[in-house]
């Protein structure tokens, strides 16, 4: 009840805005479902025959790559992409092609994979991995018209790529991002940052 009653509070001021490749996508503060609660997502691919894919990009889970990825030397943190094909390490950095060769810029600032054997070289070399490379495993998608769906329920708010910074999105986690990117929202959802991830902290 208390749940129902508070998404409609909230929920009233939402602008859903276009998604894109690059896009972020905000969930609204009572999103429930334990891969979404909270998340902010960054759309790598929006094509009208595919589909859509994103990953989470602040959560966190208790693992790091080297406990999956043989050869790794050095704790870096994993996060937990999405729902689907969580036997799969992705990865999205700030460094370019220079750096990892093969690599995709889908925003401004922004790559998604490329050579992973540069990727592990770059982490077994100690060069600094927070702000500027971040490992998930899985990704969250969506068929034709699904994403369409959900916006028009106002279950996510749309922010522009360059809403947040390539470094705060591979630096920041959990409720920390999640507040950063509703102020980037702008005014319209100044009502969301009133809400706590835990109702019941009110």
């Amino acid at each position: 009840m208390l749940k129902r009653y508070a998404s409609r509070i909230f929920s009233h001021s939402t602008l859903p805005g276009v998604p894109r490749q690059g896009s972020l996508l905000v969930a609204e503060p009572f999103l429930g479902e334990s891969y979404f609660r909270h998340a902010v997502i960054s759309l790598i691919d929006n094509d009208s025959k595919t589909g859509i894919m994103g990953v989470v990009m602040n959560h966190g889970i208790e693992l790091s790559l080297s406990e999956i990825v043989e050869g790794v030397k050095i704790d870096v943190p994993v996060f937990c992409g999405g729902p689907l094909a969580q036997d799969r390490v992705f990865f999205v950095h700030n460094l370019g092609n220079t750096l990892i060769a093969d690599s995709t810029e889908y925003a401004p600032g922004l790559w998604i994979g490329g050579d992973f054997d540069s990727a592990l070289d770059y982490v077994n070399k100690g060069y600094p991995t927070d702000g500027c490379i971040r490992f998930f495993l899985g990704y969250s998608g969506w068929d034709n018209g699904q994403l369409d769906d959900e916006l028009s329920q106002n279950v996510w708010a749309v922010g522009e790529p360059h809403a947040l910074q390539s470094t705060t999105l591979l630096s920041l986690n959990g409720d920390t991002m999640w507040h950063h990117a509703v102020k980037a929202l702008g005014p319209y959802y100044r009502t969301w940052n009133l809400h706590p991830l835990s109702p019941m902290a009110n």
